[in-house]
Order: C-alpha cells, then structure tokens, then sequence
C-alpha cells in the first residue's frame, strides 16, 4: 500500500480544494517529509497520477498576482472519497513493520465514526497477533536470539516490535472509547491543516518546479 496516495487524497480532503503547495505543506507540518516518502516530486507525481484516475478535479485559478502562470487547485471527487476511506481502513488493519502506512492511518482516522475506528483497530491487533505466530513458528522467544546466530536478532525485534505495537494499540483504544478526540458525527472536526499564506514553520526551505502550481 502506497502512503503517499492516502496522505495527499487526505490533505486535498481537508481542505475542500487545494493546490499542490499547500498540499506538500501540509504535509510538512505534519512531517510526513521525515516519516514516508512525501518528498515534493513525490507529492506532484501523486497529484497528477490521482487525477488521471479520476480520484482528484482539476480546477484551473486566475494567475497570481505576481504575473505567475496560473494555479491549479484540486478537489477529491467522489470516486477519490471512496478510494480514500479505503485506503484508511486497510491501513488501520494492516500490520507490517513500516512506519508511514501506519502513521498515515491514525493521523486521519477520526474521519471514521468512533465505533467503526475501534473496531478496526481490534481488528489490528488481532492480525499483530497474527503475524507475531508465523514468526514464532520459527523462532522461540523464550530461547533467546542466540539460537539462530546473529539473524535470531531479526527475528527477536520483529517479535519485540509486534509486542509493543500491539501494547500501544490497546491503549489507544482504550483511550477512543473513553471518548478521547472528535470522531465523525460527533462534532467540530480537528483540521491540521495550514491556511492560506499562513507560515509553515516546518517548512524545509526547498522550492519545487511545481510550487508555482
């Protein structure tokens, strides 16, 4: 599953309509930039690829003025919302060892109901638990790392990791059903996202052919 897709369709989301600079700022202040590939040709590359397949619209600005070419700001369609919550469910119940698939899940996942949010989340932990047992097929934990020589070591911090990944997921969900966050339907949504010519100061101070649009 590509982070990147879910990120950018989310960002578009949240604003209602968008142009690819505020994407990638957005992004930024959410530091996507330090945890997945959301790097500026990434981002571009995603923008143009989701409209081909009809997930974004177009829409075409005025020029700046400053005499730039003229903006192009994007909608997520109703296609791309579909597309979107999709990716976000199988991301909350996917288990692997990547960091952005899953960081990318619980920074959006309050745009799912509460109950339905939980659910998945078990649901997560039951294919942690899962996937813990095709390792331990293999590999006893009881019997230190030293008994496959130093690969035992992989093996050991898969297990270790699906522990504690497993440990926090029931907190959290201990926490959303203690009424922690605004779930979908339950009210003002949160909105982490930066406003027009507002400051981004996470920015990376790079620019980007494609800022200009």
């Amino acid at each position: 599953m590509s982070a990147i897709r879910l990120l950018v369709l989310g960002a578009v989301r949240q604003h209602g309509r968008a142009h690819g600079y505020q994407v990638r700022g957005d992004l930024e202040y959410w530091g996507a930039h330090e945890w997945s590939n959301a790097k500026p040709g990434s981002i571009y590359h995603a923008l143009r690829q989701l409209t081909k397949q009809g997930l974004l619209h177009e829409h075409e600005t005025a020029p700046s003025t400053a005499g730039g070419p003229p903006r192009t700001e994007y909608e997520i369609t109703e296609a791309g919302t579909g597309e979107y919550f999709r990716l976000l469910r199988e991301a909350l119940t996917s288990y692997d060892q990547r960091t952005d698939v899953k960081s990318a899940a619980i920074g959006f996942m309050v745009d799912l109901p509460r109950a339905e949010a939980v659910t998945l989340l078990k649901e997560r932990i039951r294919r942690i638990e899962e996937w813990r047992s095709t390792v331990t097929g293999h590999y006893v934990p009881e019997g230190g790392p030293e008994q496959l020589g130093h690969i035992g070591e992989i093996m050991d911090l898969w297990v270790h990791t699906a522990d504690a990944e497993a440990e926090w997921t029931r907190g959290l969900i201990g926490r959303v059903e203690g009424g922690a966050y605004t779930f979908a339907g339950e009210g003002e949504p949160f909105v982490g996202v930066l406003a027009e010519g507002e400051a981004n100061p996470y920015a990376t101070g790079e620019r980007h052919p494609g800022d200009d649009r």
